[in-house]
């Protein structure tokens, strides 16, 4: 059997890299890890994610997802998913920072809260909350698990 990778890197081109870590770094607060720079510019920031994921989705899973989180709204190929503490107030936080909403919060049939933003760096986000034994949001109202 193969030895597992010790570490998933999602690397992704940035026009701006100041306006990039003012959102991912300062607004959804990945601490910075490291950063380099080189000749003619050339700049790079590693933040640090928490723990990474690889989720392979069929197109059919991709489709219930996608209308599940976002109305049916579809993602684009790939799609990054930060799991937070408060994804409604994550998701406030973001949209002030630059993102565009998709999908408002919303409480999946698998128990989590998630939203959906289109973010700086051309990503899609989805941000996440598990809601085992937490108030919760269905549709804008307020629900009590039971």
């Amino acid at each position: 059997m193969a030895q597992a990778p010790k570490q998933l890197r999602l690397v992704v081109e940035v026009d701006d890299i100041d306006a990039a870590l003012a959102f991912y770094r300062d607004a959804l607060g990945l601490p910075e890890v490291a950063a380099f720079q080189g000749d003619g510019d050339a700049r790079v920031a590693i933040l640090d994610a928490g723990r990474a994921t690889l989720e392979l989705a069929n197109p059919a899973q991709k489709r219930m997802i996608d209308r599940v989180e976002a109305g049916g709204q579809p993602s684009p190929r790939i799609r990054v998913a930060f799991e937070v503490e408060d994804a409604a107030g994550v998701t406030r936080r973001l949209e002030g920072a630059g993102a565009t909403l998709v999908a408002a919060p919303i409480e999946t049939p698998w128990r989590s809260l998630n939203a959906r933003l289109d973010a700086p760096a051309q990503l899609q986000l989805t941000i996440f909350q598990e809601l085992d034994g937490q108030e919760t949001f269905v549709g804008g109202a307020a629900a009590a698990d039971g």
